[in-house]
This record gives C-alpha cells, structure tokens and sequence, in this order.
C-alpha cells in the first residue's frame, strides 16, 4: 500500500512528538519536509498529518460520516463524560438539536452585558503600577461570564473551579494526552492532583443543578433550564448524568477558549505598539469613554481584526482530530479504517501559501483581498463541518467586548523580555505567566 512520506520512526515507539521538547516546532518542520499529508507511527497509533485545506474539508465537510472524535478526545471522557464536545451518533445529535438554541443571535445579545459587566469587576481590582499574570485574570473572568450567562447563577467559587481546571490542563500535556483513561489511577506525578481537581468540578457542577433545580419554574432563560425542559422527539427529558456532562463541557470550553483568546490578544499588542495604539484609538473614538455594548461590534472593526489575528497565530484549538472507521482514498493514498487523522490549526494558520509573512501579528491582513478569499480551511479557529464549535459566536463576542473593555480604561506592558511559549496540550496554553504591568490611559 503507498503511504505519505514521513520522518523515519524509531524502534518500537515510532516518532511521539508531543512527548518531545517542541512539538509544534516538530510538526512545523515535518509538514515543511514532507509536504501536504504526511505519515508517522506514535506507538501503536497510525497518524496521517493533513496540511492543505481542501484534504482537511473532505473529512470534516464532504465524508464526516466515516469519522469519529480521535483518541485524545475519547480518552477525555473520564473528565468531560457524553457531553457535546465527546459524544458521537445519534446522541450527539439530538444534543446539539436542544442546546443550539443557546447560542441563537439574540441570545448572544443578552448575554453581552454579562461580559462587560464581569470585566468591569476584573478592572476595578486592578492598580495602576502593578503586575498581573493575565492569563490567570482572563480565566477568572471568562468563568464568571460563563457561570452567568449561561448557568443565570451568582457563585463565589469561580476562582476554585478555575484553580481545579487549571491543574488538569497543567497535566494534560505532551505524551500524557496519548495514554488511556485508566492511567489517571497510576501513581504519575500530578495525577492524584487531577484526580482531587476532577472531584472538585464534578462538585461544582451537581452543585449548580441543585441550584438551579431549587429554582425551576422560576422565569430564566439559561442554558441549564433550557437543558432541563428540553425534550427529544420521543418526549424525554434529559438525565442528572447527561445535564452533568453538558454542563461540565460547557464550564470547561465555555471559558477556556476565550480566556486562551483574551490573553493571546493582549499579549501580542503589548509586544506591537502602533497596533496597540489603533486599538484605542478605535476604542476611544467609538465608545466615548463608556463600556463597549452589542451594538457597538460593527463599528469595532480593528479590534475583531485583533481577535482574528490572534487566533490565526494562536488558535486555542491548535489542532482537529478524527479517527477513520473506514478505509478511504485522499490524495491518491489509501488510509486504513483505524487510522488517526490530523489537521492543525497552528500549521495551516502559518502557511506562507496562504499567509504572507505568516509568523507577523498583522491585524491588518484581514483587509486584505488575500484574506477576504482565503480558501475554506486555510483559516478554522473553530473547527468545520457538522461539528464545529457552538460556542463560536459567543466566544468571539467575548473576546471582543472583553477587549475594548480593557482598551479603554488600561494599556499592558509585557514585564518579560523573553518571549512566552505556547504548550500544546488540550488547548494552546502559555507555558510560564503572562506577566503584564497595568498602565492607566
């Protein structure tokens, strides 16, 4: 059978670079080396390495019927359960169908006040002169944005839940994401902190279906009582364990992202001035000093050219995966049923085919007729297909307001000279603290 090109595997474990020291760096020179698709053995996985659009549209649009969510996601449903993001079939289906109208348009709109409000509240902590690690900020107000706007609940646990998915994520990387649930149980560094983490979630989240269950029949318009009076086309409402897992999903990707987002974003204009300039400049001349609303987004045109360029060079979702059921055909090799599929938004996203100067951080190449007609998967922050993410709409608005919310009231100048290492584990996290000095504007 004639098989991609690839690097020469080692003896027994073949090539595991998410084990290795760079991995994106790794993927980067193989997909330079060997082109288009390429081949490697991870262990005992069969891995074909996708890198040009069209090959990556045939298995998320036009055959995603003969694919099913890889094994690092499989492998995650000791954590996430059945929900959204892990199910398959007909289950996933009549999931989506109910959830969908959560992140309708309108919806959306009424939850924008939520993001505003809640990065207020992150703001009035902040000093002028002091240092913050901004990731660390943006995750605590991406979950309470979260725990609003889509759980209708005031908590103040946010921060605990925070610190519980922050060590899971921490342990989620490198050649830990190959391993089968079961290795949660061996005595690996950090596994019982994971373990302790897990438990603290799955507290979290029972806790808010208590609450919202002590407040059912009560007028809300929340996800978790849309999802309790949902019904399938048979009549029957969803269990405890099923509003578990979508709720734990969403608690989990609902502000991970868009935190990812957010700290990427300021990142790279504290290290780009004139950049960082034009961003206030805009968020000044179209805001007047008040705090950013819905209706303000189609006039913030440069600032969605930062949040587009920020997950062009850091996608929080730096790679899709899928696992063949069946033998097919792409790109005249035959790729057997069993085998992995991979398609990296950190590879395609830096294409010089499709990106000129591709490592810059130029927001302004989304004004660009190059940009305004890339081909479909040159550029899929959110994934594709039937199974691209829902969220999508809600997490680029939040970024969005969340960003002019900030730009109007501070600048944040970069503590550290050295450049921040993205870590590719479930998402694409900064590998030290995102250390940023608050200037008042």
């Amino acid at each position: 059978m004639l098989r991609p090109p690839g690097p020469k595997p080692h003896f027994l474990l073949g090539n595991i670079p998410l084990a290795g020291r760079d991995p994106l760096g790794t993927f980067a020179r193989w997909a330079a080396e060997y082109g288009d698709i390429f081949y490697y053995r991870a262990a005992w996985l069969h891995v074909y390495f996708l890198n040009r659009p069209d090959l990556i549209e045939y298995v998320l649009v036009r055959n995603p019927q003969n694919f099913l969510k890889d094994r690092v996601i499989q492998n995650s449903r000791w954590l996430l359960g059945n929900g959204l993001l892990t199910a398959e079939g007909d289950h996933w289906k009549r999931q989506r169908r109910i959830i969908q109208p959560a992140f309708a348009r309108e919806r959306i709109a009424s939850y924008a006040r939520f993001m505003t409000d809640s990065a207020e509240q992150m703001l009035a902590s902040w000093e002028p002169g002091s240092v913050v690690n901004i990731h660390r900020e943006m995750m605590h107000v991406t979950l309470q944005v979260v725990v609003r706007a889509l759980f209708g609940l005031e908590t103040g646990e946010t921060k605990m839940i925070s610190h519980a998915l922050n060590t899971v994520m921490l342990n989620s990387v490198g050649g830990r994401l190959l391993l089968p649930p079961s290795s949660r149980f061996l005595p690996l560094p950090g596994m019982r902190k994971v373990r302790s983490a897990v438990s603290v979630m799955n507290n979290a989240v029972y806790q808010i279906l208590r609450d919202r269950r002590r407040k059912h029949g009560e007028a809300s318009s929340d996800l978790v009582t849309m999802l309790m009076d949902a019904r399938d086309d048979e009549g029957r409402q969803m269990t405890d364990e099923q509003l578990h897992d979508e709720v734990l999903t969403f608690l989990l990707a609902g502000h991970e992202t868009t935190a990812l987002a957010g700290s990427w974003a300021i990142y790279l204009l504290g290290k780009n001035i004139e950049a960082e300039g034009r961003l206030h400049e805009e968020v000044d001349r179209v805001l007047a000093a008040r705090i950013p609303a819905m209706e303000d987004i189609p006039s913030l045109t440069f600032t969605e050219k930062v949040i587009k360029e920020t997950l062009r060079l850091y996608p929080p979702a730096w790679s899709v995966a899928r696992t063949a059921i069946n033998e097919f055909e792409l790109d005249r090799y035959q790729i057997p049923g069993g085998s992995n599929i991979v398609m990296s938004q950190w590879i395609m996203h830096r294409d010089s085919r499709f990106f000129p100067d591709p490592d810059k951080f130029d927001p302004d190449r989304w004004g660009t007729p190059a940009c305004q007609n890339l081909p479909r998967f040159a550029y899929f922050p959110f994934g594709g297909g039937p199974r691209q993410c829902i969220g999508a709409s809600f997490a680029l608005t939040e970024a969005l307001l969340i960003l002019a919310t900030v730009a109007r009231r501070f600048r944040l100048v970069p503590v550290d000279q050295l450049p921040v290492l993205p870590v590719p584990s479930l998402t694409l996290r900064p590998k030290d603290p995102i250390r940023m000095r608050i200037e008042a504007r």
